[in-house]
This record gives structure tokens, C-alpha cells and sequence, in this order.
């Protein structure tokens, strides 16, 4: 009996564990969280290398394998410096209408593209309209000349009126206050008669496919109209309208203009000189008429 009660005592009993309850919650509240979801989940290791095994981080820093990474920091190479484009698997991709050879695009005259030259100074550009006429119209097809077109023109205008022999009679025979406004007037109206006929043979080069600016057009015309018909008014002012060798030297100037007017038209405007000389049909005829190189 003693060996039976041994260990059996009461204050020998082996403690039994008691269920745990859940906390009560409020009214209201959210049920806590079981003990079991308090526990910590396991960290990954924070190595920058491999892990404790020597095996390699797939996550890198631990953070989410799912979040996509950032975009990396720093300059970037331009687009066509990838030293893989254009190899098997790495075909180098292009926006829409770009290529690798530049935009394509030809020059065309009068748009904001870079000029075939620097602007001319008047003396070099009065020389080469009859010297080097194609490089001149061609250099010059983007740039303005109103400045050496008005001025040779009105010059131009002042001694035309003594190329004709009735002109040259009514105004040396009048009186100083009578034959000045008498000269100034028909210079102006040189002028004014050279602009509108630069700009109906610009219009027509336009008309006719060329995409030429209008201000070096109608400029370039001007001076070819004066120059072109300097020498004619040189033999008149002694010899006479009617002369026979100023008839001449007329129609051979009248011709010479003809050529510069289609080369002009077609270096400024990008067309073939049949269309060319076709835009600078009315101008010719104009100056055939106006001017009447001493033959009408």
C-alpha cells in the first residue's frame, strides 16, 4: 500500500493544461488575431552576396520578387549607341517616320532649311548675275535683296528716260522744276512696274510646281530686268533709241535676260527650265513691251 501511494499524493499531480480562451472584443470590434498568426514569418537573409548557404539571392534585398524594379538612375545612352542593335535578337527599333539615314528630306527652296550660302555683298552679287549667274541665283534662292534691287532699279529708271529719243526731247527742252518730277516720276514707275511683273513670274513658277520664296524671286527679277538692259541704255543715251546698233545690242540683251530669268526661276523655285522659262514668259514680254529695248 505504500508503494501505491507513492507519487499519488495531491500535491503531487501533474498540472493539465487549460484550453486558452479568446479575448472578448467589444461591441463592435474586430475579432483579434489567433496567437498562432502572431508568430513572425522568417526573414531572408539581408546579404548583398550569397546566403548563409553559398547559394545566390534570387530576390536581391529581400524585398518583393514580384514588384517590378525601377527604372535605372543616371544618363542613358542615346538611342542608336546600343553596341547590340541590329544583331540577331536585338533588331534596333525606329518611331515612325525615322530612319537611320536622316528624315529623307531634299532641300526645297524657301523653307526653313539651311541656305546653299552666306548672303552675297551687293558688289559680289551685281557681279555675279553676270559673271557666275547659276552659283549666284543658287546661293542666293533663300535671302532677300530688296536693298540692291530698288536702288539699281530707281538708278536704272532715272537714265531710262533718256534712252528713248521723244522722252530725252521733252525733258531736256523743259524747264529744271518741270523735268525733275518728270524723271523721278518715271524712275518710281520702274519700280513699281518691276515688283508686279517679279510677282506675276512668281506667281506662275508656284503655279507651275515650284515652292521658291517670293522675295528673292521678285528682288532677283528686278535686277536682271536693269542689268540685262544696261547696255542697250548705254549706246542709246549718244546714239539714239532708233539706232540700229542699239536695235541690236537690244534684242541681244533682251535674250541674254530670257536666259538669266529661266536660270534664276529654276535655281529658286527647283523646276526644269522649260517651266522655268515658261514662269518668265510674261515678265519678258513686260519688259519687251514697257521698256521696248528701242525696237517698238
Amino acid at each position: 500500500m505504500a508503494g501505491f501511494r507513492i507519487g499519488r499524493g495531491r500535491d503531487n499531480r501533474t498540472p493539465q493544461r487549460q484550453p486558452q480562451q479568446a479575448p472578448q472584443t467589444p461591441y463592435g470590434g474586430a475579432p483579434a488575431a489567433p496567437p498562432y498568426a502572431q508568430q513572425q514569418a522568417p526573414q531572408w537573409p539581408q546579404t548583398g552576396g550569397s546566403g548563409p548557404y553559398g547559394e545566390p539571392e534570387y530576390f536581391g534585398d529581400g524585398g518583393d520578387p514580384h514588384q517590378q524594379p525601377y527604372p535605372p538612375q543616371g544618363p542613358q545612352p542615346p538611342r542608336g549607341s546600343d553596341q547590340y542593335a541590329n544583331t540577331p535578337g536585338h533588331t534596333q527599333m525606329f518611331a515612325v517616320g525615322e530612319t537611320p539615314y536622316g528624315d529623307g528630306a531634299a532641300y526645297r527652296a524657301g523653307d526653313a532649311a539651311q541656305p546653299a550660302g552666306p548672303r552675297l555683298h551687293w558688289k559680289q552679287l551685281l557681279s555675279g548675275i553676270v559673271l557666275r549667274p547659276g552659283p549666284t541665283f543658287w546661293q542666293m534662292r533663300d535671302y532677300a535683296v530688296w536693298g540692291p534691287a530698288l536702288i539699281v532699279t530707281f538708278l536704272y529708271g532715272l537714265l531710262a528716260l533718256f534712252g528713248f529719243d521723244q522722252a530725252r526731247d521733252e525733258a531736256i527742252n523743259a524747264t529744271i522744276s518741270t523735268a525733275i518730277p518728270y524723271v523721278l516720276s518715271t524712275a518710281v514707275a520702274f519700280v513699281i512696274g518691276g515688283l508686279i511683273l517679279g510677282a506675276v513670274t512668281h506667281t506662275l513658277a508656284r503655279q507651275l510646281g515650284g515652292d521658291g520664296a517670293w522675295q528673292p524671286t521678285v528682288g532677283l527679277s528686278m535686277l536682271i530686268m536693269s542689268i540685262t538692259d544696261a547696255p542697250r541704255l548705254l549706246f542709246a543715251l549718244f546714239l539714239g533709241g532708233e539706232n540700229s546698233l542699239v536695235q541690236v545690242v537690244g534684242w541681244m540683251t533682251w535674250l541674254a535676260a530670257g536666259a538669266l530669268f529661266t536660270s534664276m526661276v529654276s535655281k529658286s523655285h527647283d523646276l526644269p527650265w522649260p517651266k522655268a522659262l515658261g514662269a518668265s514668259a510674261i515678265q519678258l514680254i513686260g519688259i519687251l513691251s514697257i521698256i521696248k529695248l528701242g525696237t517698238i
